[in-house]
C-alpha cells in the first residue's frame, strides 16, 4: 500500500486522511460513492470528489486514448481493471486489428452477481461491424476469485469454434476481478488456434 498511500498523501495533502482513505479503498468490489467516502473522518464531498476523479483518471490513463497493442495477457487486463469495482457480471469483446490495434471495444451482456448469459453471435456482430481481423473476450468475477468456471471454459469453446469458421482469431478469453485476472489461453492453449505471448 506505499506507493497508493505516497501518491494519495500527496493528492489529499493529509497523511491520516490519506491513510484512513487507502485502508477503505483496499479490497474493495466496488466503486465507492461520495456518500460513502465522506463517512471518512477528514474527507468532505469536495475530497471525496477528489478521489473518485483520481480513481477515473487512472483507469482512463491505463487504458490511454491513443490505439493500445496488445501483445500479452498483462495488456488485456490493464484495459479492463476498472471492472473488478463492478458488482455485476459484465461481458466484453474486444475487437482487433492485424497488427493486435485496438478497433473497437463492445460491452456484450451485463448479467447477475454471478452469471452473464451470451450467445457466440452476439460476439462475432461485433466483430464484423468492425471488420476485425481477430477478438479478445473479457468479463469480470464479482465473487473475487478468477477461476474459470465450466461454463466460462465452456462458452470459450463455443466462441473459439464459431471463430474458426468465420476465419476470426480468438485470442483469449480473461476473467478480471478485484484479486487479479486469469488469461484462459495461457493455461488452455489448446482451445485457440492464434495466441498472443503470454
Amino acid at each position: 500500500m506505499n506507493n497508493v498511500f505516497n501518491l494519495m498523501t500527496t493528492i489529499l495533502g493529509d497523511e491520516n486522511v490519506a491513510y484512513d482513505v487507502c485502508r477503505f479503498l483496499e479490497g474493495r468490489q466496488t466503486k465507492p460513492t461520495v456518500a460513502e467516502l465522506t463517512r471518512i473522518n477528514g474527507v468532505g464531498e469536495a475530497t471525496a470528489n477528489k478521489v473518485l476523479a483520481c480513481m477515473e483518471l487512472s483507469a482512463t490513463y491505463m487504458v490511454g486514448t491513443n490505439s493500445t497493442v496488445f501483445s500479452n495477457p498483462d495488456d488485456i487486463a490493464r484495459r479492463f481493471c476498472s471492472l473488478k469495482y463492478e458488482n455485476q457480471e459484465h461481458l466484453y469483446v474486444l475487437t482487433l486489428d492485424s497488427a493486435n490495434h485496438e478497433v473497437g471495444c463492445h460491452e456484450v451482456t451485463c448479467g447477475l452477481v454471478n452469471k452473464t448469459p451470451f450467445h457466440p453471435r452476439e460476439v462475432l456482430r461485433y466483430a464484423l461491424m468492425d471488420n476485425a481481423v481477430s477478438v479478445i473476450l473479457c468479463h469480470n468475477h464479482p465473487s473475487g476469485s478468477t477461476d474459470p468456471s465450466q461454463e466460462d471454459l465452456g462458452i470459450t469453446r463455443v466462441l473459439a469454434a464459431a471463430c474458426k469458421i468465420m476465419q476470426i482469431a480468438f485470442l483469449d478469453h480473461l476473467i478480471v476481478s478485484r484479486s487479479g485476472y486469469y488469461s484462459i489461453c495461457r493455461t488452455n492453449p489448446e482451445i485457440f488456434e492464434t495466441t498472443i505471448k503470454s
